[in-house]
């Protein structure tokens, strides 16, 4: 299986449920945890060490980790601002141990001994912060960020919310956060990946998956390798299925054949561009394997078929998209497709009563049109805006984005954590839209395309920007050899 995700109202589930029982106590865990990440951390990098406490848990945390690496040999300073007294329990027993062990506190963030700390550990806020930090602690915060040295989080990033990514005010940007007990999905989509650096899982020896069953996993290979077969000797192109790429109004041609392109180059048998500008072209000279057709000679019997790439919303698009809507095969629906739909709802409702899989995959703004809402709704909790797309259009759905999020109709969410900033550039989309139709095409389960997809379009993109072709200035058509050969690679591992 792949790594599982929670949502902190089931993280404060599993911890209600492991505490009483706990030993030693999740808070002493989770201390010593942190001291051995920042010793390593410290191991290329002597000097002082400045660990910042807030007024929570998170701060009982940082006493614990502080006390640990003063045992260690380290220098440890402590800012910490508030009233001991209003500590929670846990948190006042770690930071009497802290006192009791030699060590102080200061409360105001100081100058670093040397000339800069080798490290800064964030033990603020947690998990549990729903709101902006204010004061004081917002002043250390804003500090911090503007300092060299590499920065540590306890848990999340203070500011950070853990259920939806978003910063609502000042954020610390963590080089390193060592999280507690499981992945949340603040920490994975929308700002999170910005804010947290390199992510460390402490299970801190609890299953999170015994007591709370997660509705949540992060894509990963082990999802979709049973459908990574290697070929038979005695193969045909028959067996590999038929796909229809359908869009291109004049001036978006480029849209069609970057899908189709990729679908070609994915493995599906046969691959069929059909276009709505009466000026297209007769063949594609990067690719003269595909099959370019007008609109109006719609293959009849495809394995799969994507609508929406350079589609527009003309009225013969829309007559084309209700035509196909109703065939029985998958249908991947992007772009324009979808914007037409959300304007429709006709053609929404002919939609939820597919029987084949449908598949949607929009951009955050799209969504937005197909649930009636503003981008920013969206993107105010990913998760729930992309269950709800599923939900409502009972349909396999992608939120396209930082962190993508894969919905299913049955309220199963997954994040994707392969790409770059590279891969916001234009005609990614379409690229992506053409892999999942490969797949579709080929016979793989609608969601087992879906994530192998959008896992290999960003695996694929952080290859070539390992090689220097990006982020920046990586193009959507240099994604798709990318693609073809890391996917070939992992056939290889596979069976291996």
């Amino acid at each position: 299986m792949s790594c599982p995700i929670y949502s902190v109202r089931d993280i404060r589930a599993i911890e209600h449920r492991v505490v009483p029982d706990a030993q030693p106590p999740l808070m002493e865990r989770a201390g010593i945890a942190v001291a051995l990440e920042a010793s390593r951390l410290l191991a290329a990098r002597p000097g002082p060490v400045l660990v910042v406490c807030g007024p929570g848990n998170n701060g009982g945390d940082g006493f614990v980790a502080a006390r640990e690496l003063r045992h260690a040999g380290f220098e440890v300073v402590v800012a910490f601002a508030s009233d001991p007294a209003r500590l929670p329990e846990d948190a006042a027993r770690a930071h009497t141990s802290f006192l009791q062990a030699g060590g102080g506190t200061v409360a105001e963030l100081p100058t670093p001994p040397g000339n800069a700390w080798a490290l800064v550990i964030d033990a603020l806020f947690g998990i549990g912060l729903q709101r902006s930090p204010e004061g004081r602690h917002a002043e250390w915060i804003e500090t911090i960020n503007a300092l060299s040295a590499p920065k540590l989080a306890i848990d999340v990033p203070s500011g950070l919310n853990a259920d939806t990514g978003g910063q609502p005010g000042v954020c610390l940007r963590a080089s390193h956060t060592a999280t507690f007990i499981a992945l949340k999905p603040g920490l994975l989509t929308l700002d999170g990946p910005d804010c947290c650096g390199d992510i460390s899982l402490h299970t801190l020896g609890v299953d999170a998956a015994a007591h709370v069953a997660p509705a949540g996993h992060r894509v990963e290979r082990a999802l979709f390798a049973a459908c990574l077969l290697p070929r038979p000797c005695n193969a045909h192109k028959g067996m590999y299925g038929d796909a229809c790429v359908l869009g291109g109004a004049a001036g978006m041609t480029g849209a069609v054949l970057l899908a189709a392109r990729a679908a070609l180059c994915l493995g599906a048998g046969r691959v069929y561009a059909c276009l709505l500008d009466e000026g297209m072209p007769g063949v594609d000279p990067v690719h003269p394997e595909l099959m370019l057709r007008p609109a109006s000679r719609l293959p009849e019997h495809p394995q799969a078929l994507a609508v929406g790439p350079g589609l527009g919303v003309s009225a013969e698009a829309e007559r084309l998209l209700q035509t196909v809507i109703g065939r029985d095969i998958p249908l991947l629906l992007d772009a324009d497709a979808l914007n037409i739909v959300s304007r429709w709802p006709e053609l929404a409702k002919m939609l939820k009563a597919r029987q084949s899989a449908t598949l949607l995959t929009p951009h955050p703004a799209e969504a937005g049109r197909l649930l009636g809402v503003a981008t920013a709704q969206i993107q105010a909790d990913r998760v729930a805006a992309a269950l709800e797309l599923a939900r409502a259009y009972r349909a396999y759905v992608v939120l396209k984005g930082c962190g993508s999020l894969i919905a299913t109709p049955d309220g199963r969410w997954f994040i994707n954590t392969t790409g770059n900033p590279g891969m916001a550039s234009a005609g990614m989309g379409d690229v992506l839209s053409g892999l999942v139709l490969s797949l579709l095409a080929q016979g793989w389960p609608a969601e087992t395309a879906l994530l192998a997809a959008v896992h290999l379009h960003g695996a694929a993109a952080d290859r070539l920007a390992a090689t220097g072709a990006g982020p920046v200035g990586l193009t959507a058509g240099e994604v798709i050899p990318a693609a073809r050969g890391l996917f070939n690679g992992w056939i290889h591992e596979n069976r291996a």
